[in-house]
C-alpha cells in the first residue's frame, strides 16, 4: 500500500525536552503513562477538556450508570510519574511551524505532540436541546442518566449498535421499559455482516427489551419519539447511540491531514503529516499491511495498545531510529444481554465464512477467512475460541474448514 512520506520526530541527538499530550482518556493517559516506564525524563503534560481525574469510558456504560460504582478514575500516581495534568483545558489548535498547541488556557510549546483526542458521540439531527435527550460518552453523561434509571422511566434508544445495546441492557437491568429504534433492518448494520448480526435481534426480545427495525425518528418531542411513519413511542428519556466520529474539529487549518471521517491520518508508525506530531486512538487511522487498507478503529483496546508504539517512536526518533510498526489485530467486546460478545480481526476481504455452534443458543463463533486463514472471529459466549483464534490471526496459520466447524474441536486443533 502506498502512503504519502510523512514526517516524525529528527534525531536531536537526544530525546526531546518536552512531551505534550492532547487528550487524557485511555490513549492520552497511556501513551504519558509508557513514555515514562521507556525511560523518558523529560518534561510531559497531559492535557483533558474534562475537569475530572482522567477515567476509563467502559465502565460508563455499565458499573457507573448503574450505580455499583462511583467512578472508573484510573489507578495511576500522575505526581509520582512526574506527569504535569491540565484538566478543564480544551485543545483549540494546533501550529505546527511554532511547536505550539493553543489551549483554553492559552499557548503550550511542545517539541513532540500527541494527539489522543478520542472521538465525540454523533448527535441526533433536530434533538440537539430538546429535554430528556441524552448522549453516553463521558462521566457526566453517566451521572445524568443514573438517576433517569433510577426512576424507571420509558426510554427510547435510538440505534441498535454497540452502544444502544449495551445501555439498553443497563436499562433493563435497572427496571426500564425500553425501546430501540433503528433504521436499518438489523442490528449492527455498520459492524457486522446481515446474517451474522440477525440472530442478535432476538437478544433483545428475551431481555424484555423492544426493537423496531425499519425505524426512522421523524423528530424528537418532550416525552416522544416520532418515527417517520407517524408512530408516536413515549418515551420519558431518549438516549442516542448512532456512531461516533473522531474529535478532531479543532485541528482545523493546522495543515495536519485528516481523513475522510475527520479522522486524523497516521503512518504505520502513527506520525501525522506534520513534524514531531504522533496521533493514536479513536482520533486516528492508519495503514495496515495485515489487511491492506487503512483502518480507524474506534475500540477501547486500540487505545491501549497504540501508545506502546507512539512511546517507542518518540523515544527511538531522538536516536534516529524509526520506531516500530504498528499493525494489531483489532479486538473488542461488548457486554449485553447477558451475552459476552468479543470480536478480534477484520473482516471486510473474507472469502468465506464458517459457523461454529448454533446461533440461536447461548455459545457459538463466526469465523472469516481468506484463502484458508482466519482472519476474524466473532464469539459469542465463546471466550477460549476468542483467545486462540487472536493467535492464530497474528500468526496468519493455514486452518482446515471443516476441522474449524467443528465447535467442539479447539481451534488451534483445527489448523491444516
Amino acid at each position: 500500500m502506498s502512503e504519502q512520506t510523512q514526517q516524525g520526530t529528527p534525531g536531536r541527538g537526544g530525546p526531546p525536552d518536552r512531551v505534550v499530550v492532547a487528550g487524557a482518556g485511555m490513549a492520552g493517559v497511556q501513551t504519558a503513562v509508557t513514555l515514562r516506564e521507556q525511560g523518558f525524563t523529560g518534561a510531559l503534560t497531559l492535557i483533558g477538556a474534562e475537569p475530572h481525574q482522567p477515567y476509563d469510558r467502559p465502565p460508563l456504560s455499565k458499573a457507573v450508570l448503574l450505580g455499583t460504582a462511583e467512578g472508573s478514575a484510573f489507578d495511576v500516581d500522575f505526581e509520582g510519574l512526574g506527569i504535569e495534568l491540565r484538566l478543564g483545558c480544551e485543545a483549540l489548535g494546533v501550529r505546527p511551524g511554532e511547536h505550539t498547541l493553543d489551549t483554553s488556557a492559552g499557548p503550550v510549546p511542545y517539541d513532540v505532540l500527541v494527539l489522543a483526542t478520542g472521538a465525540e458521540p454523533v448527535s441526533l439531527p433536530g434533538a440537539e436541546g430538546v429535554p430528556g435527550v441524552h448522549l453516553l460518552r463521558t462521566l457526566d453523561d453517566a451521572e445524568r442518566l443514573r438517576p433517569v434509571l433510577a426512576r424507571q422511566h420509558d426510554i427510547v434508544v435510538v440505534g441498535a449498535g454497540w452502544i444502544g445495546a449495551e445501555f439498553a441492557t443497563a436499562a433493563r437491568e435497572a427496571g426500564c421499559a425500553v425501546t430501540v429504534v433503528e433504521a436499518a433492518d438489523r442490528p449492527l448494520t455498520g459492524a457486522l455482516p446481515a446474517e451474522v448480526a440477525a440472530p442478535m435481534a432476538a437478544w433483545y426480545a428475551d431481555a424484555g427489551a423492544v426493537l423496531r427495525t425499519h425505524a426512522r425518528v421523524e423528530r424528537v418531542e418532550p416525552g416522544a419519539v416520532v418515527l417517520e411513519d407517524g408512530t408516536r413511542v413515549p418515551a420519558g428519556a431518549v438516549v442516542v447511540g448512532i456512531g461516533a466520529r473522531p474529535a478532531t474539529a479543532w485541528l482545523a487549518g493546522s495543515g495536519i491531514a485528516l481523513g475522510e471521517h475527520g479522522e486524523v491520518l497516521a503512518d504505520d508508525r502513527l506520525r501525522t503529516s506534520a513534524p514531531d506530531v504522533y496521533a493514536v486512538g479513536d482520533c486516528a487511522s492508519f495503514p495496515s499491511g495485515r489487511y491492506g487498507e487503512r483502518l480507524l478503529v474506534h475500540h477501547w483496546d486500540n487505545a491501549l495498545q497504540g501508545p506502546r508504539t507512539v512511546a517507542a517512536g518518540i523515544l527511538g526518533a531522538a536516536a534516529g531510529e524509526s520506531g516500530p510498526v504498528y499493525d494489531p489485530v483489532p479486538y473488542f467486546w461488548s457486554e449485553q444481554f447477558g451475552r459476552f460478545v468479543q470480536y478480534a480481526g477484520h473482516h471486510t476481504s473474507a472469502d468465506t465464512t464458517l459457523w461454529r455452534g448454533d446461533p440461536s443458543g447461548p455459545a457459538w463463533t463466526v469465523c472469516w477467512l481468506r484463502e484458508d486463514r482466519l482472519i476474524a472471529l466473532l464469539a459469542v459466549g465463546r471466550p477460549r475460541d476468542l483467545t486462540q483464534g487472536r493467535r492464530l490471526i497474528e500468526s496468519g496459520a493455514l486452518m482446515d474448514p471443516r476441522l474449524l466447524a467443528d465447535p467442539a474441536r479447539p481451534l488451534k486443533a483445527a489448523t491444516a
